[in-house]
């Protein structure tokens, strides 16, 4: 049985999540935005929300699911949709250095 990673929303990013507009296509999460609550097995997103559904920590709209093969899906209210991860860009501090000229032969 497929292993899932449960990610929690934030508190403060939830509220702005659950009143955001519903887009069509993979959503864009934030990794800061999220708390990594453990792993739960399930044959499915579906078959694991319905295990959790009855305990003290039901997944919640915003609450992220991260399968073994790195397939992610988010809850909203329409079900499970496919998100992913954004991550910052990395910068080095040499983007403003100037070119350095080579030698004239």
């Amino acid at each position: 049985m497929p292993s899932y990673r449960i990610y929690r929303m934030r508190e403060a990013p939830r509220q702005q999540f659950r009143w955001a507009p519903h887009l069509n296509g993979a959503t864009a999460v934030k990794p800061r935005d999220y708390e990594e609550a453990g792993a739960v097995e399930g044959s499915g997103v579906y078959a694991v929300w319905a295990s959790l559904r009855e305990t003290p920590n039901p997944l919640r709209v915003g609450d992220l699911l991260a399968a073994g093969d790195g397939d992610l899906r988010i809850v909203k209210y329409v079900g499970f949709e496919e998100a992913r991860w954004v991550l910052p860009e990395v910068r080095t501090g040499l983007e403003s250095a100037p070119v350095a000229a080579g030698a004239v032969e």
